[in-house]
């Protein structure tokens, strides 16, 4: 198992107005996203392909929608930035390996 590229621990993770931990963890790893809770169960997890992160007017938070399903990340804001970041690389770094840059 590699390196993540991405880890942060004590996230929120909420899903419509049910909180599912209030501690959680997001990893950003071998091109797939993971949320889980503090125990270390598996809330969802998606390919990177089929993510989308958005931040836009929400200072600490990111909504994550993972194969249609949303959830509300109460991240920070020096771990939004960097859950952001995470998902373009590893986006950048899937369509390479598939041969998808660079032709």
């Amino acid at each position: 198992m590699a390196e993540p590229e991405f880890d942060a621990t004590g996230v929120g993770i909420s899903r419509m107005l049910r909180s599912l931990t209030r501690a959680g963890h997001v990893l950003v790893r071998d091109g797939e996203l993971v949320l889980m809770t503090s125990y270390g169960s598996e809330i969802d997890s998606a390919p990177v392909d089929e993510v989308r992160i958005s931040g836009y007017g929400m200072r600490d938070q990111a909504l994550a929608t993972l194969r249609g399903r949303s959830y509300l990340l109460r991240l920070g804001l020096r771990h939004r930035e960097g859950l952001l970041s995470a998902v373009r690389t590893a986006r950048a770094k899937a369509a390479a390996e598939r041969g998808v840059l660079g032709r």
